[in-house]
């Protein structure tokens, strides 16, 4: 699923650094950080919500 986001100017400008400098693609990182961002969310807010 094609999904699109705005970014601040100065994460795209270090997600493009990061991407440049590393050799993977802007679409790794943001898989990555959204899967890993995802389960950190899942993690507090599902226990905090389970637990009223």
């Amino acid at each position: 699923m094609a999904t699109s986001i705005r970014l601040a100017p100065e994460t795209e400008q270090r997600l493009d650094f990061l991407a440049e400098h590393t050799g993977r693609t802007k679409a790794y990182y943001l898989r990555q950080i959204i899967e890993q961002g995802l389960e950190d969310m899942e993690d507090y807010y599902l226990i905090h919500a389970l637990a009223w």
